[in-house]
């Protein structure tokens, strides 16, 4: 580690305890922040201070939150979202296409307005990218995490979520299309007047494996209008299908394609 002068260091512990950040305090003296993070760790144990990490988490303060955000969230979670937490590994992890930007945007976005303390990020992958977002609280947020897949385990909203979702049910509704949905264009032929004439009609298809999450997708889509069928694969009654025009110019309305 670099030597800097005792000076340098008593004037970086005097800003750290005026509650001065890290980087700012890096940044007026010239000095890493790996440096000052090594200071204000060992000013703390000759103090004998036990550090707590600050925390906005809604469940643990009490604190309002954004709920529409929470939403759109939850359904992007119930999706292709997935929470590590375990020993120094704590973080909400969103998976986009990569093209899709401004699905990454809102991701990251949402996240912020849920718990704005928390570090987000993005983290290129093949075909993807993964919206990361850093605090152990996300376990808090979404006790639906747990070990295994998620259509493996039993997958039920908390009655708080429920109240939500009862809300602002467009937003969860969009949040799973966004995730595990997409607006396509289907095609037909008909005969007319002894001519065989292509038709277009868009539709709307949400797809997973998990029953509860359909089950949560369909039971919010009849609260709001929106008529649906199930479409099997073989056995696999995976695919809900919204086609009916009305209720495809409910989901153009608020859903609207994935971009």
């Amino acid at each position: 580690m670099e030597q800097h002068s005792p000076s340098i260091r008593a004037q970086a512990v005097a800003l750290m305890r005026q509650g001065v950040p890290n980087r700012i305090v890096a940044a007026q003296l010239n000095v890493p922040r790996g440096t000052v993070g090594w200071w204000r760790s060992e000013d703390r144990k000759a103090r004998g201070e036990v550090y707590e990490r600050p925390s906005d988490c809604p469940r643990c303060t009490g604190r309002t939150f954004d709920q529409i955000a929470y939403a759109y969230l939850l359904g992007l979670y119930l999706g292709d979202g997935h929470i590590i937490s375990k020993y120094k590994q704590h973080h909400l992890s969103i998976f986009c296409d990569a093209t899709q930007t401004g699905l990454i945007a809102a991701a990251e976005e949402t996240m912020r307005k849920v718990m704005p303390l928390t570090s987000v990020n993005q983290r290129r992958r093949s075909g993807c990218v993964e919206v990361k977002s850093h605090t152990m609280h996300w376990v808090c947020m979404f006790p639906q995490h747990g070990p295994g897949r998620k259509h493996e385990r039993r997958i039920a909203l908390e009655p708080w979520q429920q109240e939500i979702v009862d809300a602002h049910p467009w937003e969860f509704i969009r949040g799973l299309i966004h995730s595990d949905g997409c607006r396509i264009t289907n095609w037909t032929t008909r005969l007319v007047g002894g001519e065989r004439k292509r038709y277009e009609y868009p539709r709307y298809f949400f797809s997973n494996k998990s029953d509860d999450i359909r089950k949560l997708f369909a039971d919010t889509l009849d609260k709001v209008g929106v008529e649906w069928t199930t479409l099997a694969r073989g056995s696999d009654p995976f695919n809900i299908s919204i086609a009916r025009k009305a209720s495809v110019a409910l989901m153009d309305a608020h859903v609207g394609p994935k971009h």
